[in-house]
């Protein structure tokens, strides 16, 4: 029988998206269960008592094409500049392969938090590969599969540290070096407080080893220096206390590791490891540490053990998250996983090895030495005398003039006290670039890349390996890498396949056109501090995402939180007791 026009003109588009009933299949259920209406079934079995007097005002709901236009819209909203502010986050470049097959493939995407290794054999192995990645840069014995974020790492190596020293000193203390990036002082107080510890933020010079539990260095400091930690650390383990470093890990591939200086914990981010900017995440954070304080950390290991049949096969080896093992016995139950950005993390790794990854370094680290060169010879002062990546240059009242005509040229610079502009430079700082800098304060030079300076020392260089293990060696070309992220994925199980019996919140099949605007460059490449006129589109999600929260829950505002569901309760479980001590 022919189709008539009209057949055609009542096809539902808008109720056969990503997934749910159709219009016929809801019909032949109601009339099944015997209802004529959805209304009518919600009236018999929602008591009235708990329903909403008002539906919620959000208007029509669009049709997939009409979303990604919306989406399209928001996202011209945001400007994207060169950021050039640092703090924690970088340009960094997600090498073609793995954001094709990694980040945009439900293979991936969807893929469950690996509890069931039977079936996330490529996962563990990937997850595997990320704590060789973090064990070999960072110069320490165990690394665990990710954590949330660096701020939330370094409260939870707080934590850690507490649990794990033997210091005789007040054990209420812990010092926190003041070149810590300050999102990372910031949470750790936050997490310190109801713990009842005492944070010391000061100068690493100022430590009073014998007075505190343990101590947080950030290598290199968030203003630029380049700091050997061996002699603090040393005095802490005089006095039995816990020496934690955040390192910068493209660092690591020129300086000195932490495990070189001694130290007992290592944290930081894996985000300039490929992972976009996002506005500030998500990103996985690494923390390693040594044999014996392997128990104390928390988070999940992965480890390689044998099946039934004598093959080689991964499994979660150790787990000291509540939902694995007694929640007296756990080590915490706000730290989570990145499992998805830590894959794109070692990936990165593979991708390029450790000839390819120290290059990178290398080259950022040249072109911030040019930076400086030009800089100077202009009569500008620069700290520190021996960095890296970022600078920070004394202006005086030039401060605003300078950041604004970078601005005009399309750079964000980081704005440092009330007289200095910080400048961190990445594996995407192009000649043109350095160029603009200049021209913000007033040089007019052209950058000769061909010149080749480094500031760092004999004495801060790295002198032992790293990424040795045969996997960083031998996927160099795309065809290598390309089969070999497809042989993994085949040994998965993910919501591109197949249902997995285990409810989650984590357990979606998220619509393609929810994922689509993830790697947007309006969307991904914004730093999190930029200027907030430069990011109206965010403001606007943002926004929008609070009023329909609002109306939902019937309160009058809504605290955003990290992607992380142990957070939110954290997060709520403080409000609770602030409110109780605010009431006396």
């Amino acid at each position: 029988m022919a189709f008539k026009l009209t057949d055609y003109e009542a096809y539902d588009f808008a109720n056969r998206r990503h997934i749910g009933p159709s219009p016929v299949e809801m019909r032949d259920m109601l009339k099944l269960i015997g209802f004529k209406t959805l209304d009518q079934l919600i009236d018999a079995t929602v008591p009235p008592s708990i329903r909403q007097e008002q539906p919620l005002d959000w208007g029509p709901a669009m049709t997939e094409r009409d979303a990604l236009f919306h989406m399209k819209e928001v996202a011209s909203k945001n400007k994207v500049l060169t950021s050039l502010i640092g703090q924690g986050y970088y340009g960094t470049t997600t090498p073609a392969p793995i954001l094709r097959n990694i980040l945009e493939n439900p293979a991936w995407y969807t893929a469950y938090t690996p509890y069931q290794p039977e079936i996330s054999q490529g996962r563990l192995e990937a997850l595997l590969n990320f704590q060789t990645m973090v064990s070999d840069m960072t110069g320490l014995e165990v690394a665990n599969a990710s954590l949330l974020d660096e701020a939330t790492a370094a409260a939870e190596a707080m934590a850690m540290a507490h649990r794990g020293s033997r210091s005789k000193a007040n054990n209420a203390a812990f010092f926190v070096d003041k070149n810590c990036h300050p999102q990372t002082v910031a949470v750790i107080q936050t997490r310190a407080e109801p713990l009842g510890i005492d944070v010391q933020v000061a100068d690493p010079a100022d430590l009073d080893p014998g007075a505190v539990f343990g101590a947080i260095f950030q290598y290199p400091g968030t203003n630029g220096h380049v700091r050997d930690f061996t002699d603090q650390i040393a005095a802490l383990h005089e006095h039995k206390a816990i020496a934690v470093v955040a390192a910068d890990i493209l660092a690591l591939a020129l300086l000195k590791s932490p495990g070189e200086m001694g130290a007992d914990i290592a944290v930081g981010s894996t985000q300039r490891f490929g992972v976009p900017m996002g506005y500030g995440g998500p990103h996985a954070a690494y923390m390693a540490t040594t044999d014996k304080l392997k128990r104390a950390m928390p988070g999940r290991i992965i480890g390689v053990s044998i099946d039934a049949r004598g093959n080689q096969a991964y499994r979660l080896s150790l787990q000291t998250r509540e939902q694995h093992i007694r929640r007296e016995k756990a080590n915490s139950n706000v730290c989570t996983a990145q499992a998805l950005l830590a894959v794109i993390a070692s990936m990165y790794a593979v991708y390029h090895g450790p000839d390819g990854i120290k290059a990178i370094a290398q080259s950022v680290h040249r072109k911030t030495s040019r930076l400086a060169d030009g800089l100077e010879a202009a009569g500008f002062a620069v700290e520190p005398e021996v960095f890296f990546d970022t600078i920070t240059v004394e202006v005086g009242a030039l401060q605003t003039t300078v950041m604004e005509a970078a601005v005009a040229r399309g750079v964000n610079l980081r704005k440092v006290g009330e007289t200095k502009v910080g400048i961190s430079l990445d594996e995407q700082t192009r000649p043109e670039t350095i160029e603009a800098v200049w021209g913000a304060f007033g040089i007019d030079k052209k950058d000769d890349s061909s010149e080749k300076h480094y500031r760092l020392p004999e004495h801060a260089l790295r002198e032992s390996e790293y990424l040795t293990h045969p996997i960083f060696h031998k996927n160099r070309a795309e065809a290598e890498i390309t089969r070999y992220m497809r042989r993994l994925a085949d040994r998965d199980l993910a919501l591109d396949r197949a249902m997995i019996p285990l409810g989650s919140c984590t357990m979606k099949l998220n619509a393609t056109i929810e994922m689509i605007p993830v790697t947007w460059p309006e969307f991904g490449n914004l730093h999190p501090f930029v200027p907030q006129d430069q990011a109206l589109g965010y403001t606007q999600m943002i926004d929008d995402l609070n009023d329909k929260l609002c109306q939902i829950t019937g309160y009058d505002a809504i605290s955003q939180q990290p992607n992380s569901g142990a957070q939110g309760e954290y997060a709520g479980l403080l409000t609770i007791r602030n409110y109780h001590i605010a009431q006396g």
